[in-house]
């Protein structure tokens, strides 16, 4: 058996429609049914009448992403899919061979069937090693370093981890994955977020979304610590605070997904508060009932998860207070992008 990561396009785009599904898929419309593709020489010749403007090292890259998913994947192996409009990774299981489906829409005709065991894993779950690997820049790669397989699976099992493996009994790393470079700004992201489910727990979770509120425009102000009637912050426009919207704002900080109770449970408080808008905010994520649910009031809610945070935060740092900026210190840097 094996850890497969499968990305479902360069900004998410299709990743509701194969979880949704029941599917992994890629790309490479060009390419026809590839069901009487036998080897990987066969499947080279055809990317190179297909893509002749190519250059070799594009077309070996591409080769061996779509050959792994075509053929090297077998019933059973785990798939990995970090979502990119949320902080998680769903995980899933191969659940037949490889299959052509013109009836689908563009980038979802390539396919392999997967039961998808979980949506809503917490990127902060995860081990730093294991989102590093997952972090490569690809859209197939077979992740193997350090035990990933058998910690991965221990995850879904909820047990503790295996013990990694020194580099004397690692299996060897898969070609496919060893060509693999990461993804510079999600492991930069993924800093950040580890850093911060250390720093800010609890009531120094609300201050700093507090901090964050402020400095987007409003005028917010915190719970203290202990019971907060069912609200962490309440905020407002303008110069008291008083003019519309008017935001109530719950607070979590597990790193446990959400349930949808806990937006019901917001719900009532905003009436209470007389709120128009409410903002859930839970470090750990949200099960996938909880973004259904909020679908139905789009224009009375918002779910942010640790990635919003991130984002938030990276958007409006320069407007942050001394005191957050002094125990989150972050410097803005410029990067080569190397996609092939």
């Amino acid at each position: 058996m094996a850890l497969w990561l499968v990305r479902a396009g360069r900004t998410g785009e299709r990743e509701d429609f194969v979880l949704e599904h029941g599917l992994a898929a890629v790309g490479w419309d060009e390419l026809p049914d590839l069901a009487s593709i036998h080897s990987k020489e066969d499947l080279e010749r055809l990317f190179r009448a297909t893509y002749s403007g190519d250059g070799p090292g594009r077309i070996a890259n591409h080769v061996g992403q779509v050959w792994a998913f075509r053929d090297r994947m077998k019933d059973g192996d785990l798939v990995a899919l970090p979502l990119k409009k949320r902080a998680a990774i769903a995980l899933g299981r191969v659940k037949g061979p490889y299959q052509f489906r013109p009836d689908l829409p563009g980038g979802v005709r390539h396919t392999r069937p997967v039961e998808w065991l979980r949506q809503d894993l917490p990127r902060s779950a995860f081990d730093q090693d294991l989102l590093y690997s997952l972090g490569a820049f690809m859209t197939v790669c077979r992740i193997e370093r350090n035990n990933a397989e058998q910690r991965v699976r221990a995850l879904l099992d909820g047990k503790p981890a295996p013990t990694l493996s020194t580099p004397e009994t690692q299996t060897a790393v898969e070609p496919v994955e060893a060509t693999a470079p990461p993804d510079l700004e999600e492991f930069a992201l993924d800093q950040i977020r580890t850093f911060l489910g250390q720093k800010f727990r609890g009531h120094s979770f609300a201050r700093l979304v507090s901090a964050l509120l402020t400095a987007q425009g409003y005028r917010a102000q915190a719970s203290p610590p202990g019971a907060d009637g069912g609200v962490d912050i309440v905020a407002g426009r303008g110069p008291m605070g008083f003019d519309p919207p008017r935001l109530c704002v719950q607070v979590k900080s597990s790193d446990a997904p959400e349930d949808v109770k806990t937006l019901r449970e917001l719900q009532g408080v905003m009436r209470n508060f007389g709120a128009e808008q409410g903002l859930l905010v839970a470090w750990g994520g949200f099960k996938s009932s909880v973004h259904a649910e909020a679908r139905r009031h789009f224009f009375e809610i918002r779910l942010w998860d640790a990635g919003d945070v991130v984002k938030a935060l990276l958007e409006n740092y320069e407007r942050m207070p001394e005191d957050v900026q002094a125990e989150l210190p972050l410097k803005r840097i410029w990067s080569l992008v190397l996609e092939e």
